[in-house]
């Protein structure tokens, strides 16, 4: 059995300093921060699924109009 297995110092990441506003409860610019990247985020996310969608429908379109055009052969 390794020694020093009882010893968990330093596990479970490091804590971020708080400065005395932070402490306070004001508002810090890095909330702002991170509330302004998530906006651009979904933002980002809700155009790609538009142009998902709408290249879905575009190739549905395409492979249903080839099949209808289509004589039948036996």
């Amino acid at each position: 059995m390794a020694k020093g297995r009882n010893n968990l110092l330093g596990v479970g990441g490091q804590r971020k300093k708080l400065s005395r506003a932070d402490q306070q409860g004001a508002g810090s610019a890095r909330v702002a921060d991170r509330k302004v990247a998530e906006d651009k985020k979904q933002e980002l996310v809700r155009k790609m699924r538009e142009r998902a969608e709408a290249q879905t429908a575009t190739t549905a379109e395409e492979s249903g109009q080839s099949g209808q055009g289509a004589p039948a052969q036996s």
